[in-house]
């Protein structure tokens, strides 16, 4: 196989696998500071974590806000948001790196989790 056909599976294969998301993504913090989430862990406000209603758990995103263009990449640990036309729910730690409270942003796929429910 010639290096021209080699680099362009390459390239397919990464724009293939890169995944890009919109929609309004709000936060949640101290009323679950401390509580188990669907994946097991502890949520903590002040980690980078969020939730999505169907990513697997340790997926890592990285969440830029469309209006300040600022980003912050988070890991999967809980299931959610439950409100109607949201597409993430980010710990307040992660909604305050992209100065979000409720805004609209892009959510890219950067690697998937395992899946596994852990109790750490």
């Amino acid at each position: 196989m010639s290096y021209l056909i080699k680099s362009l599976v390459i390239t397919l294969s990464l724009l293939l696998s890169t995944t890009v998301f919109a929609g309004n993504t709000s936060y949640y913090g101290s009323k679950f500071h401390g509580k188990r989430t669907a994946s097991g862990s502890i949520f903590n406000m002040n980690s980078l974590t969020a939730a999505h209603r169907t990513l697997p758990f340790g997926t890592k995103v990285q969440v830029t806000n469309q209006k300040t263009k600022q980003s912050v990449v988070v890991k999967i640990t809980d299931r959610g948001p439950f409100i109607r036309g949201r597409i993430l729910d980010l710990s307040k730690a992660a909604a305050g790196q992209i100065n979000c409270q409720l805004c609209t942003t892009t959510m890219e796929i950067l690697s998937y989790g395992d899946g596994k429910y852990r109790k750490e």
